[in-house]
């Protein structure tokens, strides 16, 4: 996560009182699969990159049990101990990675100024943002007390899991029609918890949705808590709170997906990259350029579709890439 800090923020500490000021060649914003596989590529290519983790180190894999789909692990790794190993294989090639957090940039000029920490200024060459998404969740205590315990926030990373068991998909948009068909194919039910009386998705997806016999629609509904021995076990709902026909109603799961949407990590860029929406940044297709040359970005932070572990390093190596062919033309 990164936090979003407009350039006219802290004006006590303006950016040319700062004395502790840094040169790179190529900067790395993020860690994650897309930070350290740039960091591993740009290393290689002696880039001598510089990496600020963030403030999670890892990223969102961090807070994932088991990865069973990234190539290369046949009998699964934890989510942590991916991360770590990532790490260490971005060190061996000599990749500085540091604590710290990006709080915000300046990207006018030839020269990309990064703020870190409010502290200290990197002006680099070249910058990867590798800042990933965050999952929206609901804001229940159980949501924490759950996690990796049957709360997961990606129905492809951790819906094999379930095969042949009950769950519940939360929200009513695309993201969360998507995420019950595809559920419906491993698991045995799955209920589709949705707080109105209609799908905000797409009429076609509505229509998918409506058709598959394993998807019980559950209108008007929304979570008041989760129950379980350490791992979900139920739900708790309210079916039409704040009405006179307000009720309390349990259903039985053993997982419990929420897919109302992620809030990518672009807040401190947004006034130098272009964004959609949301905030994801874009990126020129087939590549990870930005709008501002010399800056590019990789992972979740510009991957709205996709959001996996795979295609996030798989973007990382192509910014790497593209940052090396960058500083050769350059120089």
């Amino acid at each position: 996560m990164f936090k979003a800090m407009n350039l006219d923020d802290n004006k006590s500490e303006k950016p040319e009182q700062i004395t502790n000021i840094e040169k790179v060649r190529c900067l790395i914003i993020g860690s994650g699969p897309a930070g350290y596989t740039a960091a591993i590529y740009a290393a290689r290519a002696n880039l001598s990159p510089v990496m600020y983790e963030g403030l999670e180190p890892g990223g969102q894999l961090t807070t994932t049990t088991e990865v069973e789909n990234f190539p290369g692990y046949p009998q699964g790794v934890t989510g942590p101990v991916m991360m770590e190993e990532l790490k260490v294989q971005a060190q061996r090639f000599g990749t500085d990675i540091r604590s710290g957090y990006a709080t915000k940039v300046d990207f006018s000029g030839s020269v990309h100024k990064v703020w870190i920490d409010e502290k200290k200024l990197i002006e680099a060459e070249t910058v990867i943002l590798a800042t990933g998404a965050t999952a929206k969740y609901l804001g229940i205590d159980d949501e924490k007390k759950y996690a990796g315990g049957g709360v997961s926030a990606c129905a492809t990373c951790d819906g094999f899991f379930y095969r042949g068991k009950d769950v519940a998909v939360v929200g009513g948009g695309d993201t969360a029609a998507e995420e019950a068909i595809y559920l419906s194919g491993i698991v045995n039910k799955v209920y589709l918890i949705v707080r109105r009386n209609e799908l905000r998705a797409s009429k076609v997806m509505q229509e998918r949705v409506l058709k598959v016999k394993n998807i019980e629609v559950l209108w008007e509904h929304q979570t008041k808590g989760l129950t379980g021995d350490g791992v979900v076990e139920g739900a708790i709902l309210w079916k039409k709170k704040g009405t006179p026909e307000e009720e309390i109603v349990t259903i039985k799961i053993d997982g419990f997906f929420l897919a109302i949407g992620h809030k990518p990590n672009s807040d401190f860029v947004k006034d130098f990259l272009d964004t959609d929406e949301v905030g994801y940044i874009k990126t020129i297709p087939g590549s990870s350029r930005t709008n501002v040359a010399g800056v590019f970005a990789c992972g979740d932070v510009q991957d709205s579709i996709y959001r996996q572990a795979v295609t996030a390093a798989g973007s990382g190596c192509m910014a790497a890439i593209d940052a090396e062919r960058y500083l050769s033309e350059k120089h």
